[in-house]
């Protein structure tokens, strides 16, 4: 048995224990900041409340209607309900989340959106995605690659599961000086 020198297992741990105890995500203040008034208009307010991104991938990404998109860590869903509006009825929006209370808080989100009936969201993690290959035309993802362990993996699979000619659209976070030691040990700090 190999030794997990990524420590995987507990940063993964870390993540699903610390967005399972939040009661709600940056609401209201957070979308106004990242989204435009059309988008936010006639969201349901859940999706709204429950806002945790960095950016708007959604705007960036050229969706086009009959479009296949992935929404990788679609947490209470505003980008997946958001890209199914762009993509409409002949296109599909699939949402990602490790959490299985996110993925049905978000389910009732598109519901109330009215976009359930091409709108998917399933629990399932980026360094595995639960999709076939070249199955997707678009993946869009907001502050939740950084996350990850094993971001090359989560690159990897984007790769797999987008077709050929297919984009991605990602709003992340990143590090462009070394960390100290108190900060790469951090549960908190993974998590955020």
């Amino acid at each position: 048995m190999s030794e997990d020198l990524l420590y995987q297992t507990e940063v993964k741990a870390a993540v699903r224990a610390a967005y399972s105890t939040i009661g709600s995500g940056g609401g209201e203040p957070v979308a106004r900041r990242l989204y435009t008034e059309e988008q936010l208009a006639g969201l349901p307010a859940g999706a709204i409340a429950w806002a945790l991104g960095v950016g708007n991938p959604v705007l960036h990404a050229g969706l086009r209607p009959g479009e296949t998109v992935l929404d990788l860590g679609s947490g209470g869903g505003i980008d997946t309900i958001l890209a199914a509006r762009e993509v409409g009825p002949a296109g599909r929006a699939i949402g990602i989340d490790l959490l299985d209370e996110m993925v049905e808080r978000a389910r009732g989100h598109a519901r109330e959106a009215g976009v359930e009936h091409w709108t998917e969201f399933r629990r399932g993690e980026m360094e595995d995605i639960p999709l076939p290959d070249a199955s997707v035309d678009v993946v869009i993802s907001n502050g939740v690659i950084n996350l990850s362990p094993r971001k090359s993996r989560v690159l990897a699979e984007i790769h797999r599961v987008l077709r050929p000619g297919g984009r991605m659209c990602v709003a992340d976070l990143t590090v462009e000086d070394d960390l100290p030691p108190e900060v790469l040990t951090s549960d908190a700090a993974w998590a955020g």
